[in-house]
């Protein structure tokens, strides 16, 4: 029976991801409708159709390949300039010549093209998809944060580590031992620097490296107690923002107690930028992580627990989340959506790179064109017309190249080494 509820757990995660994807595709098709471009197809999925229907002007339906989805929007890029030359120009040229065959005469004559609409509309139409899965990243979040709750780390001390090396000969305590803190004690103050959080203790003592430490405590039965000052020692630590990386700084050693917290609004945007800050450091490490992924897994080494992920490689993640004994039920479920709101999130941040074929090309190129049309009135200057972002499919066509060949390696790697939480 797991292994049935584990199947129906990693189908049903997979099937939500194609969902969100679905999701953000309409947040491209609804504004571009609203604002008059001919939308001729919105598909879930690639390669061979499956199923379709014809609303109106739009043909909707599902593809073979569950990867993705798209929807076609008529016109991205404007007629070419006259007098432009080279290779990119050809480049773009065929490109923009396949588009147009499909253009009629009464779409341009009515305005029905993605390039003829004014710069905030076409800011607004490719916004829209990101806008979408970070808008379901925080209904998830704040479903869960209101109804289950959201684990936080509080002062009170809940270990104090006894050496700082594994060998008994040669224990050696940590500042926080020597200093005499207690399980129990709630930490207020490190240096007479009031705290409110464990993370801003955390940060007090990795900055202060090996300089001296002063606690002050409230300790169960005696009230507020200051703790002797001790020097602090250096490790080798995960990075606050981006656990992928090791940086070295001051350590105390001692852990602090959890509890669950239900949170509103407020906290649940606290929580995303965190996971927003977080995602953009990984993201930038993302070619990195590919290439160390697939040379691990050519010369048999295990795999980096937190390297990157496929869709199918989440969807096992969420299966071992949702049949592990090792949660209680409330929080398996929490678990499984957590991680269906972080991929949502990743997904909009990737989509804001501003590179093509991302959305965040072409909402850089809005914002390119707006910003020189501005600058073209502000100075009385003829008007410089559409941003031809038809100029950047050469490096459209690079970076589908390297994605492509990412979740290729990513998929296999799920396949042959899949990464296990427990």
């Amino acid at each position: 029976m797991t292994i049935v509820w584990a199947v129906l757990a990693g189908v049903g995660f997979f099937a939500l991801i194609m969902a969100s994807i679905a999701l953000h595709e309409v947040g491209h098709l609804v504004p571009a409708k609203i604002f008059g471009v001919r939308v001729p197809k919105y598909f879930v999925g690639f390669w061979k159709t499956l199923w379709s229907t014809r609303r109106g002007e739009t043909e909707y339906g599902i593809k073979l390949l569950p990867l993705g989805g798209y929807v076609r929007l008529m016109g991205m890029y404007p007629p070419a300039k006259e007098g432009r030359t080279g290779r990119l120009a050809e480049f773009a040229d065929g490109a923009r010549e396949a588009e147009w065959a499909d253009i009629t005469a009464t779409d341009v004559a009515t305005n029905r093209l993605f390039y003829q609409k004014k710069s905030w509309q076409k800011l607004i139409i490719m916004a829209g998809g990101p806008a979408m899965n970070i808008l379901l990243a925080f209904v998830i979040f704040l479903g869960i944060n209101l109804a289950y709750g959201q684990s936080q780390q509080t002062l009170t001390v809940a270990a104090v580590t006894q050496c700082l090396d594994a060998a008994p000969a040669t224990c050696v305590a940590p500042p926080a031992k020597q200093a005499g803190v207690q399980v129990g004690d709630t930490i207020l103050a490190l240096n007479g620097t009031s705290v409110s959080t464990w993370r801003d203790l955390v940060v007090l003592v990795r900055a202060q490296g090996e300089g001296g430490l002063t606690f002050t405590v409230d300790r169960p039965g005696q009230g507020q107690v200051t703790l002797p000052t001790v020097h602090g020692v250096l490790r080798q630590l995960s990075d606050l923002d981006d656990p992928n990386k090791t940086v070295t700084a001051g350590f105390a050693g001692m852990s602090s107690t959890t509890t669950v917290v239900h949170v509103g609004p407020v906290g649940t945007a606290q929580q995303m930028w965190t996971m927003t800050t977080q995602s953009v450091k990984a993201l930038a490490s993302f070619p990195v992580k590919v290439f160390t992924t697939a040379y691990d897994m050519v010369t048999g080494k295990p795999r980096d627990v937190t390297g990157p992920l496929s869709v199918i490689g989440a969807s096992v993640a969420a299966s071992e989340l949702a049949t592990t004994d090792q949660l209680t039920l409330s929080s398996r479920i929490a678990s499984y959506f957590s991680l269906l709101g972080g991929v949502n999130l990743f997904v909009a941040i990737l989509n804001l790179v501003p590179l093509l074929p991302f959305d965040g090309g072409h909402i850089a190129g809005a914002l390119w064109e707006a910003l020189r049309r501005g600058w073209a009135k502000v100075f009385r200057r003829p008007d410089p017309g559409f941003v031809d972002t038809a100029r950047l499919l050469p490096v459209a066509y690079v970076v589908g190249a390297f994605l492509m060949i990412a979740g290729a390696v990513l998929v296999v790697a799920d396949i042959i080494s899949p990464i296990r939480i427990f």
